[in-house]
């Protein structure tokens, strides 16, 4: 199946669906890592001897390396002249990056023992030092990889929308395919049997489950990532104002061409911008300390208390991590649906509009669940909490899959549409994109850790501040954020290079 669209008299081809499902099964890949960080490393780091509330400030690293990476390496795929193609020496290299990374996070432990850290002391600098160089890498990797598969979907995409929003579809639903994985994997008590080796003085259980997890994440990504290298070999379309013009698009530096694109961004992708930033004020509360909340206020377990409060901490982000998996199980599911659910109540925008309502209360109900398993920890002690609150919170977890995967897609289509019809290299417009979503994240890591602390430690400030974001972000998706051009106008906008 190839079809083909016509810009300024050349003819693009539109690659066969086949090789864009391959290329968005690179997503899985990624996620897979992604999910183990999620569930598995703030409860890590805290072991480690970091305090909860400067656990958050750990996770900057992550949008620090965003804001930066995404647009580099997009302006740099978008021009990169290699027998590979443009986009898959960044996929290889991300791929390596990630592989050191983990096992550094992996051997934190065992490295800082090794280099000095006291085993009978909380605080292990060594070992956290380590920590957070591995997760710096991780971050850059996962930029280095997920920008330019973006980016090469809309290539293979040819300029399409309905190519596009589907080719986003499948990169959201192969996430969910990580993240049950990593999720799963994350979830199995012992797993680190599979590993001996991987239990050591310096690494107990958790650690060693951690280590395994990694491991087996490299595994999984090195064979995703030689599938897409190998059956998958790029065409290099020419930028749209070459097509313009017929003269190869000349050499901008780099600080000149970001600067160019804030410049030219045409009013409906700042208005995009925006919805997706305060999206992911809503969003990153909770992906920070979705397992911390079940194990600390689900199942009112500590990180570092007495053996019994450990043992109840752990059990909950046991549970956490499943509700993630069910989560992933979702969003695959939903993220097959978004382009006949946007048909069906108008549209895509007014799609994201309704489920960030959602997301609003999936955030707002963590209230009701925190309270009533501290009224059963009152009446009963330190035990783990009945079926009904556990299944509260296993229902939360579960219906946020539905938002995540319009989050996971709708803003990345609209992105590469808006900037087709620009004229703007797919790399460098969805990494300016990448800095609404990293932006809100390092304002989150500053923000949550102090707030949740100014109220006694827990997480529902934060996740409070997230449900009043989700809602701002709906109503602005649904009265503010105009449609995007139609597919006819495109000929027109892009032999003219306007907007």
């Amino acid at each position: 199946m190839i079809a083909s669209m016509e810009y300024g008299g050349d003819h693009v081809a539109m690659a066969p669906l086949w090789k864009i499902v391959v290329v968005a099964s690179i997503a899985a890949g990624v996620q897979f890592g992604w999910a183990l960080q999620l569930s598995l490393l703030t409860p890590y780091v805290q072991q480690l001897g970091v305090p909860h509330m400067w656990a958050s400030f750990i996770w900057l690293c992550g949008p620090i390396s965003g804001l930066l990476v995404q647009p580099i390496v997009g302006y740099f795929s978008d021009r990169t002249k290699n027998r590979l193609g443009r986009r898959r020496p960044f996929i290889i290299t991300g791929a390596l990056f990630v592989a050191t990374s983990v096992i550094l996070i992996g051997f934190a432990a065992d490295l800082g023992y090794k280099g000095g850290d006291k085993l009978d002391r909380e605080m292990k600098p060594r070992a956290v030092a380590i920590f957070v160089i591995g997760f710096w890498i991780l971050d850059v990797a996962n930029n280095m990889l997920q920008g330019p598969c973006r980016a090469l979907l809309a290539d293979l995409s040819a300029n399409d929308h309905r190519r596009m929003r589907i080719a986003n579809a499948f990169y959201s639903f192969f996430m969910a395919v990580g993240n049950v994985l990593g999720y799963a994997v994350g979830s199995i008590d012992n797993l680190y049997k599979m590993l001996p080796f991987t239990a050591t003085v310096a690494c107990d259980t958790y650690c060693a489950n951690l280590k395994t997890c990694f491991l087996i994440d490299i595994v999984f990504l090195a064979v995703v990532t030689i599938g897409v290298v190998a059956t998958v070999k790029e065409v290099i379309h020419p930028s749209p104002k070459e097509l313009a013009n017929g003269d190869p698009e000349p050499m901008t530096p780099f600080s000149s061409e970001v600067t160019s694109a804030f410049k030219n961004l045409s009013r409906p992708m700042w208005l995009l911008y925006l919805v997706t930033a305060l999206n992911w004020v809503a969003w990153f509360p909770f992906i920070l300390y979705d397992t911390d909340w079940v194990g600390l206020e689900v199942y009112g377990g500590k990180a570092k208390g007495t053996p019994a409060e450990k043992r109840l901490y752990d059990l909950g982000v046991h549970t956490g991590s499943l509700g993630l998996m069910l989560n992933s199980v979702v969003l695959g599911f939903a993220s097959l649906v978004v382009e006949p659910m946007g048909k069906v109540v108008g549209g895509v925008k007014r799609y994201w509009a309704i489920v960030n309502f959602m997301l609003a209360i999936g955030l707002a109900g963590t209230i009701p669940v925190t309270k009533m398993a501290k009224a059963y920890r009152a009446v009963h002690g330190l035990v783990p909490p009945p079926t009904n609150v556990k299944g509260g919170a296993l229902g939360i977890f579960s219906a946020l899959g539905i938002p995540l995967s319009v989050t996971y897609s709708i803003p990345f289509a609209l992105a590469s549409i808006y900037s087709s019809s620009a004229g703007a290299g797919q790399g460098l417009s969805l990494g300016v994109l990448n800095m609404a979503i990293v932006i809100p994240q390092m304002i989150v890591s500053v923000v949550s850790g102090k707030l949740d602390d100014a109220f006694g430690g827990g997480n529902l400030p934060a996740f409070v501040m997230g449900a009043i974001a989700a809602i701002v972000s709906a109503l602005m998706a649904l009265f503010v954020l105009p449609n995007p051009p139609s597919q006819a106008s495109m000929p027109a906008l892009m032999a003219g290079g306007g907007h």
